[in-house]
C-alpha cells in the first residue's frame, strides 16, 4: 500500500513512521522545509494535564516514545521532566481542575491537586496570594521540537522514505471516480493523485497532516475542514530572578499566561490575551513578536510569580500558527474514503505527534494497533454537535 502524507512537521513525519514501520510504502510531501512551519515555532511541551479523556490518553500513548527518543533514533531531544503546573485564581477553575485531576489519575497520569503554598514549593516565588489552588504532574515536560524532527526525518530516510522538500501538492483528485470534478479515469479506480509542480504522485491513501494549511490541503479535496491558522507569540527574556533551571512549566490559566524556564538563564513566556484571535494567511503572516505583546505577557508573568520585575530584559522572539479547531481538538479521521485527516491540534501536535501516527496507520491500512480510541475525534462531530471541550489550553 502507498500512503501520500502531505506535511513534514513532527505529525506529518511521525505518521509516516509508523506507516513505514507496518511495511507501506511512504512518500512524503512538504511544502517548504522539515519542520520549518508550526513545529519549528513550538514551545515544546509534553503534558499529560489536559480536561478531556481522549487528549490525555494521547499523551499517555506519546510519553514512551519521547522518552526512548534518543535511544530509538539517535537525537537527544533534551527532554526534561521539570513537570507541569497549573495555577487557578477563582474558585470555578479550581473546581475544573479537581474534576480534571480525578479523570487524569483515572486514565493513569500522575497530577494531582495542590494548594498555592504546596505549589510554592515547586517554584518558591509564586505569589500564593493570587491563587486558590493549583495542579501538578511531574509526567510532564519540554522537548526540543527542531531534534524531534531531524530524528524522525534520518529514520525515515534510513527505512526508504521517499521525502519530497518544497514540494507542495496543488490539487487533490480521487482515481478513476468519474463523478468528481477532476477525475482521473485509470483501470485502478481506487486511489488518489495528487499534482505536484514536479509531476503527479498516485497513492492508496493520502494523510493531511499539514498544519495549519491543512484546510487549504482538504480544499484540494472538496473536503471542508474546520481549521483555522491562528497567531501566538513566544517571547524569550532574562528574567529579574534567578527562576530554578528545573521550575515547572508555570500556566496561570485565567490569565493564559505561560513561562518556563530556558537555556543559560533565559525563559520563554507566553500566552494569548487579546479579545480578537482572527484567522491570519499561512503564507503571510507577520513571524516576528510583537514588543507590546512582549511586554505585556512579562507582566502577566510577573503577576503569577516574582521572577519578571522591571529588570526583566526582552530578548527575542517569535510568532507561530496554532492550527485551531472550534473545540481546540485535533481531527483524527477517515473523512472520505482514502483520505485521513491529523491536524487542527490547537497547539498539542507536537506532544501528541507519536500517538497520532499510530492512529493514523490504524486508520489508513484498516488495522487497531493503537491504544488510543479516537473515534470522538471524527470530522462529523462538528455537524452532530458532540463537540469536546479542551479548557487547559494556554
Amino acid at each position: 500500500m502507498h500512503v501520500l502524507i502531505v506535511g513534514g512537521g513532527v505529525v506529518g513525519l511521525a505518521c509516516a513512521h509508523a506507516l513505514a514501520g507496518r511495511g507501506a510504502e511512504v512518500t512524503v510531501c512538504e511544502a517548504g522545509t522539515l519542520g520549518g512551519g508550526s513545529t519549528g515555532r513550538a514551545a515544546g511541551g509534553i503534558r499529560t494535564q489536559f480536561s478531556t479523556r481522549v487528549n490525555v490518553e494521547l499523551s499517555l500513548a506519546s510519553v514512551p516514545v519521547w522518552e526512548s527518543f534518543a535511544d530509538d533514533f539517535g537525537v537527544d531531544i533534551d527532554y526534561r521532566r521539570s513537570g507541569y503546573l497549573f495555577l487557578a485564581r477563582t474558585e470555578e477553575t479550581a473546581a475544573a481542575f479537581r474534576e480534571n485531576v480525578a479523570m487524569q489519575t483515572d486514565a493513569g497520569a500522575p497530577s494531582r491537586v495542590l494548594s498555592p503554598e504546596e505549589a510554592a514549593e515547586y517554584l518558591p516565588e509564586l505569589r500564593t496570594e493570587s491563587f486558590v489552588a493549583a495542579t501538578f504532574s511531574a509526567a510532564d515536560g519540554v522537548a526540543d521540537p527542531h531534534s524531534a524532527v531531524q530524528g524522525y526525518s534520518d529514520a525515515l530516510r534510513a527505512a526508504g522514505v521517499d521525502i519530497r522538500t518544497k514540494t507542495p501538492v496543488t490539487d487533490l483528485a480521487r482515481v478513476g471516480d468519474g463523478d468528481s470534478a477532476g477525475a482521473v479515469d485509470t483501470p485502478d479506480a481506487d486511489g488518489w493523485r495528487a499534482e505536484t509542480p514536479a509531476g503527479p504522485i498516485d497513492a492508496d491513501a493520502v494523510v493531511v497532516a499539514a498544519g495549519a494549511w491543512s484546510a487549504r490541503v482538504g480544499s484540494l479535496a472538496g473536503v471542508d475542514l474546520p481549521i483555522a491558522p491562528r497567531r501566538r507569540q513566544i517571547a524569550v527574556v532574562e528574567p529579574e530572578g534567578d527562576l530554578p533551571a528545573d521550575a515547572p512549566l508555570t500556566i496561570d490559566l485565567d490569565t493564559g499566561a505561560y513561562f518556563r524556564p530556558e537555556r543559560e538563564g533565559t525563559a520563554i513566556v507566553g500566552g494569548h490575551f487579546s479579545g480578537s484571535d482572527p484567522d491570519v494567511d499561512p503564507d503571510r503572516f507577520d513571524e516576528s513578536m510583537d514588543v507590546e505583546w512582549a511586554v505585556e505577557a512579562t507582566e502577566r508573568a510577573d503577576d503569577a510569580a516574582a521572577y519578571f520585575g522591571p529588570e526583566t530584559r526582552i530578548r527575542n522572539g517569535w510568532a507561530g500558527l496554532y492550527a485551531v479547531t472550534p473545540d481546540h481538538h485535533a481531527i483524527l479521521d477517515e473523512v472520505v474514503p482514502g483520505l485521513v485527516v491529523a491536524a487542527g491540534f490547537s497547539g498539542h501536535g507536537f506532544q501528541h505527534a507519536p500517538a497520532t501516527g499510530e492512529a493514523v496507520a490504524d486508520l489508513c491500512l484498516g488495522e487497531h494497533a493503537c491504544e488510543v480510541d479516537v473515534s470522538a475525534l471524527s470530522l462529523d462531530r462538528f455537524e452532530s454537535g458532540e463537540t469536546l471541550r479542551e479548557r487547559n489550553v494556554a
